[in-house]
């Protein structure tokens, strides 16, 4: 049997403490790049959560605006039908990409729609088209910024996920890219809607 003087004791205990002050500093290391990778992300969801709102505002103004465009035109329904299908694709849209491509074929349908309505001056100046269209105008800019908000955390959260060492964590707890919130090429501008 071997017995341990009193400095053998101490090297071992000091040992154990390091060994133990080692093994906490990494336990405080991966839960704080754990909690800052989840509070990334539902930065991330919540920003989305933001253009979802703005995009359902603006696909409530639709009916209205489209309403009110039927009262005086006649022949422009394959126009509205165009309105009616894309508003639908934009409220059942549940990602960031099939928001994005939703909320771009409504913005060609409402251009569409603009285009036609120079023909009906009475229409353009209707007073309750006026205030649809400013309020559509206003929800576009809303809806730019946040977009340009979301992007901005979508960028912060994806960099996270690929530096050293979150990156490790990332993969071992399912933390995955996230989509940016794009506009078709050319479109990144707020269609004006205003005559």
């Amino acid at each position: 049997m071997m017995y341990m003087d009193g400095d053998d004791m101490k090297k071992g205990t000091k040992i154990g403490i390091g060994i133990a002050l080692v093994v906490i500093i990494l336990i405080l290391f991966i839960v704080s790049n754990y909690n800052n990778l989840v509070n990334k992300e539902e930065t991330v969801d919540n920003k989305l959560s933001d253009i979802s709102v703005q995009l359902e505002r603006r696909a409530d103004l639709i009916p209205n605006l489209v309403n009110t465009v039927k009262g005086y035109t006649t022949h422009e329904k394959e126009v509205i039908d165009s309105i009616t299908s894309a508003r639908e694709k934009l409220m059942n849209a549940n990602t960031a990409n099939d928001m994005a491509e939703a909320n771009q074929e409504l913005t060609t349908a409402l251009n569409n729609l603009f285009i036609v309505v120079e023909n009906y001056p009475d229409l353009k100046a209707n007073e309750n088209f006026i205030n649809l269209q400013d309020e559509l105008a206003g929800t576009e800019n809303r809806i730019a910024v946040a977009r340009k908000d979301y992007n901005d955390v979508v960028s912060s959260y994806n960099k996270s996920i690929k530096r050293f060492p979150s990156n490790i964590l990332a993969g071992m707890f399912g933390f995955d890219k996230k989509e940016y919130f794009e506009t078709s090429e050319g479109k990144d501008e707020v269609p004006e809607v205003s005559f």
